[in-house]
């Protein structure tokens, strides 16, 4: 029997590529095919979860809701989302990737649709739990799933290409609620993006396939893994294993201190124009991710490039491109609440994002120097869990401290010690860590 002709392994789809050699023009074609389509899923996950942010200034004068119970819904999102990040980690680790990350394309679509019809607090903040139930599951399995296509050559490429997508997502979503909030009203973005989210899982559904597990890394080794479906562990094994590796507990300290940061600026950043600078609804909601999320997309891919290469030579080249992005980025981080010139704002808003990009790019190529490919969907569950528990608190810690008279000003430049302070962590990774957590991986 030759390799075309080895049944795929139970549970997943059989597939022209499954048994690729390395070097097959077609194989080579296809991976990169996937991050494309899974690209514009990524760019659903994004918009459908930041579109509301720019409303905000709506609901809050519609509906006399307060900045806390801003902060609030808000939370809602990422705390749910993180609390079934683990859960949709073990599941993308158990289930073909395809088929969990249609399923979440599909759930998160139809509950954007249903934040049109909500008008009290309790409403909203059940929706965008249930939102960020149904969006948690797509990171952890696209995630695994890209890395079964891309060896470390070529992986930390592929995943800023897919990180892009991100980006442009919070564009789309922000601008596009902002415009058609302002135009149509404020539920008509959520229509929108209910449907074309939809629309896409029906088309995508027959070209994505189901590599095998550690594929890039069967080919890599010119298929000397062993095949079929790799070991399972429970839980509490895996947190032991990962305990061991002190680089990745380091890299899930700064992912949280990073998205402490980052959420704070996706959810407060609309509010913040229109009441400093007098900008309209759509004003707001563009510029509040236009200038930040362009400039993380030409981030992502030169940091995704410069880390490929800087780990040729360094084992933990990709933490310290990361170390470096976050450090120069901080000021910016300070400057963009502190200053009153709207260029000078721009400006700091630009190369915040270059940073955040650069350091995105290079976010689960680097935890994945230290993870065994076989846990790749827990490890990024477990990432995401903590993570989004951040980007959660520094959300609702922002309104709490405007409703107790601390200006928006002074609490976004405050997140620049957050920010200081994850550069120190991903150094210190870098340089007393890694290297031996890489080696040993390897």
């Amino acid at each position: 029997m030759n390799s075309t002709d080895t049944p795929a392994p139970r549970g997943q789809e059989p597939s022209p590529t499954t048994n690729a050699r390395p070097r097959s023009p077609n194989a080579s074609t296809y991976r990169w095919a996937v991050v494309g389509m899974l690209w514009f899923i990524c760019f659903f996950n994004y918009a459908d979860r930041l579109a509301i942010f720019s409303v905000f200034p709506v609901l809050e004068k519609k509906y006399h809701f307060t900045k806390s119970e801003l902060g609030l819904i808000g939370a809602m999102f990422t705390w749910v989302y993180a609390a079934a990040a683990p859960l949709a980690g073990q599941v993308g680790d158990r289930y073909p990737r395809k088929w969990v990350i249609l399923g979440g394309l599909y759930v998160w679509s139809l509950i954007t649709g249903l934040t049109a019809h909500c008008t009290k607090v309790w409403q909203f903040v059940l929706v965008r739990g249930a939102e960020g139930l149904g969006e948690t599951f797509y990171m952890p399995a696209s995630m695994a799933l890209i890395s079964d296509y891309h060896t470390p050559a070529t992986r930390s490429r592929a995943i800023g290409l897919h990180t892009t997508s991100v980006y442009a997502g919070t564009i789309g979503g922000g601008a596009l609620a902002g415009w058609m909030g302002q135009k149509y009203g404020w539920q008509s973005p959520f229509l929108a993006l209910a449907i074309a989210g939809i629309v896409l899982g029906f088309v995508l559904h027959t070209f994505i396939r189901e590599p095998r597990r550690n594929e890039a890394e069967r080919q890599e080794r010119g298929g000397a893994l062993e095949a079929g479906e790799p070991e399972r562990i429970p839980m509490c094994a895996f947190l032991a294993e990962f305990y061991r590796t002190p680089t990745a507990v380091l890299l899930i300290v700064a992912y949280f201190g990073a998205q402490v940061v980052g959420l704070v600026f996706l959810t407060w950043m609309p509010s913040f124009l229109k009441e400093k600078f007098g900008l309209n609804l759509a004003e707001a909601g563009l510029g509040a991710t236009f200038f930040i999320q362009v400039a993380s997309m030409i981030g992502a891919g030169l940091g995704g490039i410069i880390a490929d290469h800087w780990s040729r030579w360094r084992a933990e080249g990709r933490i310290r491109m990361q170390a470096l992005a976050v450090l120069l980025g901080s000021p910016f981080v300070f400057l963009c609440g502190y200053t009153l010139n709207p260029w000078m704002l721009i400006a700091a808003m630009s190369l915040y994002g270059l940073s955040r990009g650069m350091y995105d790019s290079n976010l689960t190529a680097a935890f994945y120097d230290v993870i065994a490919p076989d846990r790749r969907s827990t490890a990024t569950g477990l990432m995401n869990l903590l993570g989004w528990v951040g980007g959660g608190l520094g959300s609702l810690a922002i309104g709490i401290a405007v409703d107790h008279h601390i200006t928006m000003s002074a609490a976004i430049s405050s997140t620049a010690v957050v920010y200081f302070t994850v550069a120190c962590v991903l150094y210190y990774a870098s340089v007393f860590t890694a290297p031996h957590d890489i080696r040993r991986r390897r």
